[in-house]
């Protein structure tokens, strides 16, 4: 998910340069949703690791 991130980061840095406005704000916009959603998700699977961790010790 956070290639997915990247890429659209980096379309929309394109975009931006060749004056596409509106491509790049919602390339952007797509960037920033995908890499809350991925934070979100490493820090629910970090805390589940940490978690079964303990108790595997």
């Amino acid at each position: 998910m956070l290639k997915w991130a990247l890429i659209f980061f980096v379309v929309s840095i394109v975009a931006g340069v060749f004056g596409f406005t509106g491509i790049a704000v919602g390339a952007a916009e797509i960037s920033k949703i995908l890499f809350f959603i991925f934070l979100v998700l490493f820090a629910i699977f970090l805390v589940a690791g940490l978690l079964a961790y303990n108790k595997l010790r």
